[in-house]
């Protein structure tokens, strides 16, 4: 079995996807179930994880719309307003769907680093919690001490770091800083963590399995191979390379392994983390 714990779907357009600037020209196109399904086939994926690409209620009503047509989108991670004083009852409108697995807010474009520490922010997150509701980590490296105070504030909180907290990654040096604030989260048990959007971070015009390694070590060592999940970040990671580039090269990366942790790494644990159901 294979689940895809990190992918996106949308209807480009530039005045909603704002973010897609002009380096970017290959994910201004549409991409939804139908480029999924066969995605699925090509790579044999069991099922996905639908995660939000901008920051709006509309989007997350359309990815549970998707999720309810499309079989293989096993739980979605929506957007929404955690700032907002009414957040909760925003999130009583979700009580009767069996998708919303976690919501996600785009921390990593929020100008303050220390955002996660806002008052307004922690209090919307004390509303996930009670209704079994995941919360996934978006931030840079730069972020990740603000991401530690946050992670205690919210102990008995399932989170789930997206990305390896992007790291700046060069064949020429390795993120020191980044490996340190990265071992020092993962000691904290609420957070699981997503070996996804990893190449998107290589700074060099080309790479290989060698650029990312380094990556991988650090990230295996510090959630081993209980709490560390397999993500495409597709269609993102077109910029580098097609979802079967990704997953060949973390299959190679992961081919030592056992079995019973390569099942974990691929599969069981983002079934856990995000409670999928994977019988339909």
């Amino acid at each position: 079995m294979l689940i895809d714990s990190h992918h996106h779907l949308w209807n480009y357009s530039e005045q909603e996807y704002g973010w897609i600037n002009d380096q970017m020209n290959i994910l201004k196109q549409d991409f939804g179930t139908q480029e999924l399904r066969k995605l699925a086939e090509v790579n044999g994926v069991h099922g996905f994880v639908s995660v939000q690409a901008r920051q709006s209620l509309e989007e997350t009503d359309a990815l549970l719309q998707m999720g309810t047509q499309e079989p293989l989108i096993k739980g979605v991670v929506g957007w929404v307003p955690l700032c907002s004083p009414n957040v909760g009852e925003v999130l009583d409108r979700y009580s009767d769907s069996n998708l919303l697995k976690g919501v996600r807010h785009v921390v990593q474009d929020e100008p303050d680093d220390e955002f996660l520490l806002r008052e307004d922010f922690n209090r919307g997150i004390s509303e996930l919690r009670e209704r079994d509701l995941v919360y996934d980590i978006l931030i840079y490296g730069r972020q990740l001490p603000a991401a530690i105070q946050f992670a205690d504030l919210h102990a008995d909180q399932s989170m789930i770091l997206d990305h390896i907290a992007k790291p700046t990654i060069r064949q020429a040096s390795f993120d020191e800083q980044w490996k340190r604030d990265f071992a020092k989260i993962a000691e904290r048990e609420n957070l699981t963590c997503k070996f996804s959007g990893v190449v998107t971070e290589i700074r060099d015009p080309s790479w290989d399995i060698h650029s990312v390694r380094p990556y991988w070590e650090t990230a295996l060592e510090a959630f081993t191979p209980k709490r560390l999940m397999f993500g495409s970040d597709w269609p993102v990671c077109l910029l580098k390379t097609e979802h079967r580039g990704w997953l060949q090269i973390v299959k190679e990366l992961a081919s030592e392994l056992s079995d019973s942790e390569q099942e974990d790494f691929f599969f069981n644990n983002a079934i856990k983390a995000y409670q999928l159901d994977t019988a339909s």
